[in-house]
């Protein structure tokens, strides 16, 4: 039978937008737990966070940072060699490396944090109102994303994407990420503004849709997410669900195939959407 994997988003998805509490999943997670089904992490939070969130939710698959910028996979994960396998290259995106990092193996897809800073600079240089994490205290950030300051200072620690805020109308948006374009960079959006190298999170989730392609077989794919930076990783699985923000609306719009909203926020709704799922497609697991 078919291997159930599922990716999520975690700030207002799994993780409820103003608390970042997951005590609604919990079912869920459970039901999860109980028939080995790989939960894969894929948050524009960096590294450090996101093994935080990893550690609280008991969780020992692999995850994707900062809106795909790195790919990290527990050693002996899979039943093969990851370095020597053949990693789907989207072609827009063929450079990356691999690294060892702890106990992980790093798939390095994002730009330099550096370059990032760089182009943040430069728009700022051109009239541009924005400002970066980087730009921010720990204090700030906590602040403005309702974080403790132990999770800000981790939100500060980056390698491939950079939030941002901006001041600005609809026109001025639009200038701000034809601006970013013309440097060779994204910008996307989810909470904040993120500026960003080649990559997303649809390119780092075929990757390890790949990977598990190798170790099972053919794989049943399942993505929950909440904004507009979780729509090239829901093009990308058979199944793709976004929740409601707190205001009952959706931050996804667009034509993707077999998309599912579900009437339910945050980790409400993402318990809602995989328990019907689960039922509905029964035996694949």
């Amino acid at each position: 039978m078919k291997r159930v994997i599922i990716f999520t988003d975690l700030d207002g998805t799994l993780l409820d937008y103003d608390t970042y509490s997951f005590e609604k999943a919990l079912p869920a997670l459970r039901l999860l737990k109980e028939r080995d089904i790989p939960l894969i992490v894929c948050s524009s939070k960096t590294a450090k966070e996101i093994k935080y969130y990893r550690e609280k939710l008991e969780n020992v698959h692999p995850f994707i940072s900062e809106n795909g910028g790195g790919i990290f996979i527990p050693k002996d994960y899979f039943n093969f060699e990851i370095r020597n396998s053949h990693l789907r290259e989207s072609p827009e995106a063929t450079k990356f490396e691999i690294i060892e990092e702890n106990n992980y193996l790093v798939i390095r897809l994002g730009a330099p944090y550096s370059d990032l800073r760089k182009t943040l600079e430069e728009l700022r240089r051109e009239g541009f109102i924005v400002r970066g994490f980087g730009d921010m205290t720990v204090q700030e950030i906590a602040e403005i994303a309702n974080m403790s300051i132990i999770e800000a200072e981790m939100a500060k620690e980056r390698d491939f994407d950079e939030p941002f805020t901006f001041e600005g109308n609809d026109k001025d948006t639009r200038r701000l990420f034809e601006a970013i374009a013309e440097r060779g960079f994204h910008c996307t959006k989810g909470q904040f503004f993120h500026v960003l190298g080649d990559t997303d999170k649809g390119k780092s989730v075929s990757i390890l849709i790949d990977s598990y392609a190798k170790a099972f077989g053919e794989v049943t794919t399942i993505a929950l997410g909440d904004s507009p930076n979780d729509i090239t990783m829901l093009e990308r699985v058979k199944y793709p669900i976004i929740v409601q923000r707190p205001d009952k609306t959706y931050g996804v719009s667009g034509d993707i195939p077999n998309l599912r909203k579900i009437d339910g926020i945050g980790s409400a709704g993402w318990n809602k959407a995989i328990i019907e799922l689960l039922s509905e497609i029964g035996g694949e697991h």
